[in-house]
């Protein structure tokens, strides 16, 4: 399948007009791919390590979550990671692509994933935005679990370096209905108070995030910005290989980008 063909079934799917007005779906950099056979490189975040990573596997295009730009660049110097990026994707003929707020609504996209792999049931988005889709997940948890069923299920399936949650839970509660949206989510604790969930899992959440999910009767865990995405990652390449690409293989070298001192 050549590149330009891969794009197009892919857009049919998770269109990036859908994206936010702040965000940057879509193509990021296309040195003149788009005739050529799919050599696919899936990853959370496009860095300086993930190109030389396609640069050694021989890859052509770059598959992002998260955008590479931003921001409107103002200059590009050599030394500077994006810079560098930039001059190795036009030397190496390696384009970038980002799916990201539209790539979080859509079924089987991050959202759907954890919400699978949780085993959530009846799930329904948490902020509707278009024919059935939009952003988070909820659902019941079927069998229903205590919250330290609960964490230990997360901590199993999501293998997160750390999980925060909220202090006074108490760990034998019975959970029943479940909230999760992967990545930066703490901006929807109104949101998921709303639907009832008893518990919400994201990312990124700060210390009086922690508070107002307090206030608001919603159990607040935090997984991490990668543990929450990356999976769906791994299942934007399962998708791919279904479609027969010449090669498509999930980064070895994405990066949580944090790490913890053991205890």
């Amino acid at each position: 399948m050549k590149i330009a063909d891969l794009i197009t079934w892919f857009e049919a799917w998770a269109n990036p007009a859908w994206c936010e007005s702040w965000d940057n779906c879509g193509w990021q950099l296309e040195p003149g791919v788009l005739q050529e056979s799919a050599r696919v490189l899936v990853c959370l975040t496009p860095t300086l390590a993930v190109m030389e990573e396609a640069i050694a596997v021989r890859a052509n295009l770059i598959f992002a979550h998260h955008p590479l730009i931003f921001h409107p660049l103002k200059s590009l110097c050599r030394g500077e990671a994006i810079a560098d990026m930039i001059r190795l994707a036009f030397s190496h003929n390696i384009g970038i692509y980002s799916a990201h707020t539209n790539f979080d609504q859509v079924a089987d996209g991050t959202a759907d994933v954890l919400a699978q792999i949780l085993g959530l049931k009846d799930v329904a988005p948490i902020v509707p935005t278009q024919g059935g889709l939009g952003y988070g997940r909820v659902g019941l948890l079927e069998p229903f679990l205590t919250l330290q069923e609960l964490l230990t299920l997360i901590q199993t399936r999501l293998a997160p370096p750390d999980l925060i949650f909220s202090p006074s839970a108490n760990l034998q509660e019975m959970i029943l209905r479940v909230a999760v949206l992967g990545g930066s989510g703490a901006g929807f604790i109104s949101a998921v108070a709303n639907t009832g969930a008893q518990a919400y899992l994201t990312s990124d959440c700060k210390f009086h995030q922690f508070q107002e999910s307090r206030d608001r009767g919603v159990i607040l865990i935090d997984a991490g910005h990668y543990a929450t995405e990356r999976p769906a990652c791994d299942r934007l390449v399962q998708k791919f290989q279904s479609l027969n690409l010449d090669w498509v293989q999930l980064s070895q070298k994405d990066e949580d980008f944090r790490q913890f001192l053991e205890s």
